[in-house]
């Protein structure tokens, strides 16, 4: 943005219709507070269908700050109502929003790009709750949701596959994500799309505080262990930095986005799982907390994601 950040006007969209609905709502409310008396208005948007009526007519914002997850407002559909409007907007714009979203499109660009992904592949919900499409241990996992929501993982030795996966409430698409599980910590990175290029922060290692890295593991107070820096051999911790990066670059992302990676630690195996376009930034979020312990305060980062917007992205 060319205009002085005192005064602007800025619409926080929240909410949505995706099944991360609450934790959008606690990003939203934390950026928004984060922004008052930065900026000359904050309007605080719980964001539905009427989206483009609201952005259009009712309060004509100078810069939308895009705190949606999920379907609808991470997957290029809100984007493209906002460079209809053409408003200048926060995070990546329709392609990389949509590609990114969409868990076999991506790995498909990021192993194109050198950048080592799961195996497995996408199958029919049906026939991965019928039987094993391969042996466990493996994930199954909605192919465009985020914040583990859908979620399985099973167990080697298991008998069967969850029955959820082929329920008749079941709405998160007819085809899933079946990928070998990979043994080993949880890393994510957070990456800044600055004007000479994307810059890693720095890598976090996530454990658990019981069980799966889930939904739960990942919003719950308590729910997991953040060290960061990442006790890792310093290969592969500047690995982890420079794919995501190159993540970053090949799926076309703007502003902030956040790698997640699993690192075998027996087979010194590092795989890139996905690469999040509007990670979270609630109170248990990794990228906050990433840029915090690189000197960049929550509302200093909130600052920066509004004065990166543009349109088009």
């Amino acid at each position: 943005m060319n205009r002085p950040l005192k005064d602007l006007h800025v619409a926080v969209l929240m909410g949505g219709l995706s099944a991360e609905r609450e934790v959008s709502l606690n990003s939203g409310k934390g950026c928004a507070d984060a922004l008052e008396g930065q900026v000359a208005r904050v309007s605080r948007i719980d964001a539905g269908r009427d989206l483009a009526n609201v952005l259009g007519g009712l309060i004509r914002p100078d810069v939308v700050l895009n705190c949606l997850h999920g379907a609808w407002g991470e997957d290029g559909c809100v984007q493209g109502v906002l460079e209809t409007l053409n408003i200048p907007y926060t995070h990546s714009g329709v392609l990389a929003s949509a590609l990114a979203m969409d868990k076999a499109k991506s790995k498909a660009v990021l192993a194109a790009a050198g950048i080592p992904v799961p195996g497995g592949g996408l199958f029919d919900r049906h026939e991965v709750a019928r039987d094993h499409v391969m042996a466990p241990p493996y994930v199954i996992k909605p192919n465009a949701e985020g914040s583990s929501v859908g979620v399985f993982l099973v167990t080697e030795g298991a008998n069967r596959p969850p029955a959820e996966v082929g329920a008749a409430d079941w709405t998160y698409g007819e085809q899933v994500m079946v990928e070998p599980f990979i043994a080993g910590r949880e890393l994510a990175v957070a990456v800044l799309g600055e004007a000479d290029g994307p810059r890693a922060l720095t890598v976090t290692d996530i454990t658990p505080t019981k069980g799966f890295y889930d939904y739960e593991a990942k919003y719950a107070p308590g729910g997991s262990v953040h060290e960061l820096p990442a006790r890792l051999k310093s290969d592969v911790f500047e690995m982890a930095l420079r794919l995501s990066e190159r993540a970053h670059t090949a799926l076309g992302c703007r502003g902030v986005t956040r790698s997640d990676f699993r690192y075998d630690d027996v087979k010194d195996v590092l795989v890139l799982l996905e690469v999040n376009t509007q990670p979270g930034m609630t109170s248990t979020s990794l990228v906050p907390e990433q840029a915090a312990h690189v000197g960049v305060g929550y509302p200093e980062l909130v600052r920066w994601m509004v004065e990166d917007a543009s349109c088009p992205r």
